[in-house]
């Protein structure tokens, strides 16, 4: 009876432990619109096959090409990103070990104890002091995973994994579109300095004229200050660009790595906008759910909370350990080696927290809270991100059409420069004219070049909001090498220092696949 008792029970056991309380993850739901406004009127083409990974080289500017990849090799906060994998690889390990014997050990100790005469073991017989030698060289407690408390661990473990690679993709998304605003700013002060340089030189030359045909009697010299005063407000522009750009300059040497110095060899070829292509190609909104990281990270960060639920859960029912140990012990230690010195302890352990219900209870509601919270940033994020999309279409769009009629003021302002310095100089009007038409064209030619840049900037942010970029250099290590080599300096890594491809299959890995990027699960 004894032994099927034992028997029952151990089938009990066995068929407990393929139970796992909690929910079962299910993916949420999001609010997708079916294609795009400026796609259903027409004003953008309608695509289900874009490749977003290098969006840069449209703008066809090598010197934007370099900074992108120096900036991916370079950038700090783009390799904290990914030392955040790294550290959660290595938790991810911790929550694997859960699996084994939680508590291995080894130990020596030595005690000199005294016992009362007031207790059932003193005896007038025995010396009540004596020593105590005790060498255990295997010692263990390994609680068993019934109700899946540690395999909830895992799988939690598994979706933050993959949540810190979805940031680390985050990241690079931010830094090249980062870097391309910078350089897109650059560029900008640069053609509104030539600008308003050329348009010093020709106010200097208004200037003299206005000062011959004062020497001659022909104006007053209400003229010549007015034109000296224009002069002067254009030359204040150009330190205030010029101290813009510096600052431009020092925040892309921040994103690239390097102390802020001077650029300009790096910022080698023409200093003008890079131009960007009358037409993008985007794809269908439902895209965003896989083509942007920070879509796919809010929604590894629900599979990792709803995990979470089952790890409270699980502390509604008991837990069985299995303990023991194998010491020697003596009184003398020259006696600890002899045969009679061995002492073994072995057997199971049963834990439940009946009377913290409810603790316990509210515990799992402050998870599944926490749960519906997450959920609700998910579809928050999805929101925000077609809101991004949308509002960068309009911006381009937008700006482009301005292009448009911008040129032709530019044009017709410049024509009115000339017609009104031809008649000022044949005595047909007065200066005021001059003088209006030169301010006009100066604002006309500084609102061109800024939405010029503008049309630019807007593409960059479409790219950015529509998640392009993370797949730049897909596969390399997420860590620089010279990191690496740092850090294995210091502590064993092994092999964890590996690509993020290595990782990202984790999330649509099923059981049975997952079981080999955990090494090692147990087959209850």
């Amino acid at each position: 009876m004894r032994e099927a008792a034992t028997i029952l029970l151990a089938a009990a056991l066995l068929w407990a432990a393929g139970c796992m309380v909690g929910p079962e993850y299910r993916k949420p739901t999001a609010s997708v619109a079916d294609a795009w406004i400026d796609m259903e009127v027409g004003e953008l083409p309608e695509t289900t096959d874009v490749d977003y990974a290098e969006w840069w080289r449209t703008f066809d500017d090598p010197t934007l090409n370099e900074l992108m990849e120096m900036a991916y090799r370079q950038n700090l906060p783009l390799e904290v990103a990914g030392l955040r994998v790294v550290q959660a690889i290595a938790q991810r390990g911790i929550a694997i070990g859960q699996l084994y014997p939680q508590q291995q050990e080894a130990g020596m100790s030595f005690a000199r104890q005294t016992i009362s005469e007031n207790t059932a073991q003193f005896s007038p017989f025995i010396d009540p002091t004596f020593n105590q030698w005790t060498l255990t060289p295997l010692g263990a407690a390994w609680e068993i995973d019934l109700w899946g408390r540690f395999r909830r661990g895992v799988e939690s473990a598994d979706a933050s994994l993959v949540a810190s690679l979805y940031g680390y993709q985050d990241t690079l998304v931010s830094l090249l579109a980062e870097v391309a605003t910078t350089y897109v700013q650059i560029r900008t002060l640069q053609e509104q300095l030539e600008v308003a340089r050329h348009n010093v030189g020709l106010q200097r030359n208004s200037v003299e004229i206005v000062r011959s045909r004062f020497e001659l009697g022909a104006v007053t010299e209400l003229d010549l200050a007015q034109a000296r005063s224009l002069l002067r407000d254009t030359e204040s522009l150009i330190p205030g660009l010029q101290a813009s750009l510096r600052q431009a300059q020092d925040r892309l040497c921040v994103l690239l790595g390097i102390p802020p110095k001077d650029l300009g060899p790096l910022l080698v070829g023409p200093e003008q906008i890079p131009s960007a292509p009358p037409e993008v190609v985007v794809g269908l909104p439902a895209e965003l759910l896989r083509a942007r990281p920070d879509v796919r990270r809010a929604e590894r960060d629900v599979a990792a909370q709803s995990a979470r639920i089952g790890i409270a859960a699980s502390d509604f029912y008991p837990r069985f350990q299995l303990v023991g140990d194998l010491s020697l012990q003596a009184e003398d230690f020259g006696d600890m080696f002899e045969g009679g010195s061995f002492a073994a302890f072995g057997g199971p352990q049963f834990q439940w927290a009946i009377l913290n219900y409810g603790r316990i209870v509210n515990n799992v509601r402050v998870q599944d809270s926490v749960f519906q919270q997450q959920v609700r940033l998910y579809e928050d994020t999805v929101l925000r991100a077609q809101q991004e999309v949308q509002d960068a279409m309009a911006g381009y769009l937008g700006s482009q059409r301005q292009v448009e009629f911008l040129e032709l003021a530019v044009a017709d302002s410049a024509r009115a420069v000339e017609l009104s310095e031809l008649q000022y100089r044949e005595g047909a009007t007065d200066y005021t004219r001059v003088l209006l038409s030169q301010q006009f064209l100066l604002e006309e030619q500084g609102r061109l070049v800024a939405t010029r840049g503008s049309v630019a900037l807007n593409l960059v942010s479409l790219h950015r909001s529509l998640g392009g970029g993370w797949q730049f250099h897909l596969g390399d290590a997420l860590v620089r090498p010279a990191t690496v080599a740092e850090m294995e300096d210091r502590v064993r890594w092994g092999d964890l220092l590996e690509t993020e491809e290595d990782y990202e299959d984790i999330e649509d890995a099923d059981e049975s696949e997952q079981r080999s990027f955990r090494w090692w699960w147990p087959e209850w």
